[in-house]
């Protein structure tokens, strides 16, 4: 039986782009692009594990606003739940600690980047979402 792997997504908007990393070449998932997150710990809510993940990995501090979406997507080390949510910066300014590229892009340009398949949903519900109000 595959490993249920529960991870959130930030989708940081910052002057109507919105950041976008790309993983490492010795990582799973080597070089595709995602949204910073991570996993949640044990007794953490979606919305405490990413603040935490942020700050680790990005070094800057998120307000966490609202819900975009949840997929389900099984890959060959296990099956990932990502919980994403928009996020805007409150503190810092992100810093590339786990990542090696990040881009600020339009919305209309995200599916321009080659995703983590576990991403693409949310991608397509944010750019179907165009002019939309997306605060919470």
């Amino acid at each position: 039986m595959k490993k249920n792997i529960h991870v959130v997504g930030a989708v940081i908007e910052k002057a109507n782009k919105i950041l976008c990393v790309q993983r490492g070449g010795k990582k799973t998932l080597p070089l595709k692009w995602e949204f910073p997150g991570g996993k949640i710990e044990k007794g953490e809510t979606p919305q405490q594990a990413l603040f935490r993940e942020i700050n680790e990995e990005m070094k800057c501090k998120v307000e966490i606003g609202g819900y975009i979406d949840t997929t389900v997507y099984e890959y060959d080390f296990g099956i990932v739940h990502l919980s994403t949510y928009y996020c805007r910066i409150v503190e810092g300014s992100p810093v590339l600690t786990e990542h090696i590229a990040m881009k600020w892009l339009n919305r209309d340009q995200l599916s321009s980047l080659d995703w983590a398949p576990a991403d693409i949903p949310a991608i397509e519900k944010i750019e179907r979402m165009k002019g939309l109000s997306h605060r919470r």
